[in-house]
């Protein structure tokens, strides 16, 4: 392996420990599997991920896998990536464009996070919303006084990848 100077690319050995990162974390994710998550680079990019989270039991999103798109910038890991639902979701937190309001993707996020930690925390979400924030306001109206209401919404608003892929 050759080594390389850092002086002329004064971004290249942050660049550099971003993608060791990544590469540390993609190896954690694959020798010590959580159930429910899973997350792969796209292609040779290692700053774009996909990721999927299984609804957790016992939620209205019981049975259903929701497919994510992650984005690294070269502050990673001391800056959130961006993460976002490709699967179509009816949740409070989350708005129709599949963009996310969760704590630890802005403010309270923190370097021992992760993207384990991340993918974990978003699956909780699924089963506990913050309906004190809501960026779907029917959703969290639903969620506190008509669960039945709510389930259909997420039935109706959900689509498998095979869906996915044939509206592309």
């Amino acid at each position: 392996m050759a080594l390389t100077s850092g002086h002329n690319a004064p971004n290249g050995s942050r660049g550099q420990t971003v993608a060791q990162r990544l590469q540390k974390e993609l190896m954690d994710l694959m020798t010590k599997p959580t159930a429910g998550i899973t997350a792969f680079p796209d292609d040779e990019n290692m700053t774009r991920w996909t990721a999927t989270i299984e609804g957790p039991a016992d939620t209205p999103y019981a049975n259903l896998t929701f497919k994510l798109a992650m984005r690294f910038g070269s502050t990673y890991p001391y800056e959130a990536p961006s993460v976002v639902f490709k699967t179509p979701i009816y949740h409070p937190n989350v708005d129709f464009s599949g963009r996310i309001c969760l704590d630890i993707l802005k403010d309270k996020w923190s370097a021992l996070v992760g993207i384990e930690g991340l993918l974990v925390s978003l699956q909780s979400l699924l089963g506990e919303p913050n309906n004190s924030s809501p960026l779907n306001g029917q959703a969290a109206e639903l969620w506190d006084n008509d669960m039945e209401a709510f389930k259909r919404h997420v039935l109706a608003r959900h689509k498998t990848s095979e869906e996915l892929d044939l509206d592309a």
